[in-house]
């Protein structure tokens, strides 16, 4: 399964947008796009794989995105996994991957909470490249991703686990707003593209 994702050096691929700031919901859009027309142009379908579990506040970012976005699944070759009422995570997360080289040439878009520093908490990473789920608290997790989103939702380096239960949920909602609207944002404009190519 790793093989299925691609591997570039993240750091010549990558940006950090700070969700504070007034301009971020548009940032984190264009790197978005600009990193989908950089790794795939011919994608048939968009797989917005979102990480992690309600049972966590710092961890229910990537189900609250989720559940923000699942009406993307009206549109035709999107396919959102992962919200609050059907969460993927370290127990079902290979299960779910092995859904996806059934689609003709799917381009995957991985988001997850994580721990990090003081500075970066409240901000999001978005880059080429494959996230590895559950490594901030040791978890030997398959790769997932052609491009990532990860959300600093807290400080990171000791008691992973309490931290991430004692994570301010404003924190992480303020975050998956953001996420949420850029990617459905992405999602809408992608698709008027195609439709315009196929016209």
């Amino acid at each position: 399964m790793l093989s299925f994702f691609s591997k570039p050096d993240k750091k010549l691929y990558s940006n950090r947008v700070d969700c504070s700031s007034s301009n971020c919901y548009f940032t984190l859009k264009n790197n978005l796009l600009d990193y989908i027309h950089t790794v795939k142009t011919d994608w048939s379908d968009i797989v917005i794989m979102c990480i992690g579990t309600d049972r966590s506040t710092g961890d229910s970012l990537g189900p609250l995105v989720g559940s923000k976005i699942e009406r993307l699944n009206d549109l035709d070759n999107i396919h959102v996994m992962g919200t609050l009422d059907d969460p993927v995570h370290a127990a079902n997360l290979e299960e779910k991957l092995e859904s996806i080289p059934k689609l003709k040439n799917p381009l995957v878009i991985a988001i997850d909470a994580c721990l990090g520093s003081m500075d970066n908490v409240s901000t999001v990473s978005v880059g080429i490249g494959s996230l590895k789920p559950g490594a901030g608290v040791k978890k030997n997790l398959p790769e997932v991703g052609h491009i990532y989103i990860t959300g600093v939702v807290n400080v990171g380096g000791f008691m992973e686990y309490f931290v991430l239960q004692n994570t301010r949920l404003a924190i992480v909602m303020k975050m998956a707003n953001v996420i949420a609207k850029a990617l459905e944002s992405t999602v809408l404009d992608l698709t008027l593209l195609n439709t315009k190519k196929k016209a």
